[in-house]
């Protein structure tokens, strides 16, 4: 099927494929989305997913590890991947040509990636590297605390790299049995853009990918998260000379109608991400009267209702209470009092570049083709634009009163023990 340029076929083996051709370069970008992330990860088993994808990178018997960075740059192509909250991503951007050495790449380790148990165990001392490494940084230890206290039952809880305890007691078998289960066609999306003609890719793809039979439904943690009863604080002691504060109020679900509005509640707030945010409320009252050395404000796009942030660098003569009570006012102000018509239109039209410009690149078109679809689907992507357009001053006083509610609200403060 074809609607708006995207052609979307479901393979016999539950495989769903997505491709839209932009012929303006001779480049192809190839996405393969798994629906599996940190909140598919029971209680022993936090982290799984994130060291499964480190473990799709040390080969099979066709692709020996040694050879893929260099096959891949060789052909002038590059490659990485990411696990989330929801989803593991894989990517390859090549030139149009070579784009069949990433499709056969990701055919193969589908199914016959070796985990061999000298690579799990140099892995294990990376990843455990890499969290240790977090473990010194203020704002790890400020969101980490901030995860484990908002949600005490859903998967959320955890940090995508995992637990200390359990990163060191996973075995092989935990790792090859976890992607077993979730590396299966039916729990896939494979996402192209770029130069090439749909029904030729679309018949190449079937040959490499309609052989692989469909596994079991794979299993998602469902563990809706109870109502928080009050305001939840906590203080971290840690090195340093920085005071951080973080506030953290619960967002709902990214298909959810609201998020739009939400979205230029945070705009105005904070600033249009990847643009200069010195317009913006946070940086006029915060900043530029020095309660704040920075101020950023973010959500996530998530399956489940999930958190939106903010976190304020104290100014060293301020303290961090000062800091939060600025904070609020400028809270207080979004619902106490209607925004102007024009700051919204503003918002929109920063939000707009932004948009614009994550999407300027193949490799981002080809990015989304896949993303919206792992928390809605790519309906949600082609009508952003519109949904946030039609975005009164009445809804974002709505969404302000109705979610950043104080009373349900955590306040973390990072307390340097060298200031």
């Amino acid at each position: 099927m074809k609607k708006n340029g995207v052609t979307q076929v479901t393979l016999d083996n539950g495989l769903k494929v997505m491709l839209k051709e932009i012929h303006t370069a001779p480049i192809i970008s190839s996405w393969m989305w798994y629906r599996v992330g940190s909140r598919d990860e029971p209680t022993g088993k936090t982290g799984i997913s994130h060291w499964v994808e480190h473990m799709q990178f040390k080969g099979t018997k066709k692709f020996p590890a040694n050879m893929l960075d260099t096959s891949i740059s060789r052909e002038g192509g590059r490659w990485n991947a990411a696990t989330s909250r929801d989803s593991t991503r894989y990517y390859e951007t090549m030139p149009a040509a070579k784009i069949d050495l990433a499709l056969r790449l990701e055919a193969d380790r589908m199914t016959k990636s070796l985990f061999d148990p000298k690579e799990v165990e140099s892995e294990r001392t990376v990843i455990i590297s890499e969290r240790e490494g977090s473990e010194s940084e203020p704002l790890f230890q400020l969101g980490e605390e901030t995860n484990q206290l908002a949600f005490r039952v859903h998967p959320y809880h955890h940090e995508i790299i995992g637990d200390k305890a359990d990163l060191l007691t996973m075995t092989r078998d935990d790792l090859y049995r976890h992607y077993r289960a979730y590396y299966v066609p039916n729990n896939a999306i494979l996402a192209l853009c770029g130069d090439f003609d749909s029904n030729e890719m679309l018949r190449r793809i079937r040959q490499l990918f309609e052989r692989i039979p469909a596994g079991e439904t794979p299993p998602r943690l469902t563990r809706p998260e109870p109502q928080q009863a009050g305001e939840i604080r906590f203080s971290i002691n840690g090195s340093g000379e920085t005071t951080f504060v973080e506030l953290a109020y619960r967002f709902p679900e990214a298909a959810h109608a609201d998020v739009f509005a939400l979205e230029i509640l945070d705009t105005l707030l904070g600033g249009a991400s990847g643009l200069s945010y010195k317009t913006s409320r946070f940086y006029r009252n915060l900043v530029d009267k020095e309660y704040a050395v920075d101020v950023s404000s973010w959500s996530e796009n998530t399956i489940d209702p999930y958190l939106y942030r903010m976190v304020a660098t104290v100014h060293q003569k301020r303290k961090p209470e000062e800091t939060l009570k600025a904070l609020d006012a400028e809270i207080e102000k979004m619902q106490d009092k209607l925004v102007a018509k024009s700051e919204i239109e503003r918002a929109v039209k920063q939000a707009r570049a932004v948009f614009s410009y994550r999407n300027e690149s193949i490799t981002n078109q080809a990015f989304w083709l896949g993303y919206a679809e792992m928390f809605a689907t790519y309906h949600w992507y082609e009508t952003y634009l519109d949904q946030l357009a039609k975005v009164t001053p009445s809804d974002v006083r709505r969404v302000a009163r109705q979610y950043i509610q104080p009373a349900k609200r955590l306040t973390g403060i990072y307390l340097p023990t060298h200031k």
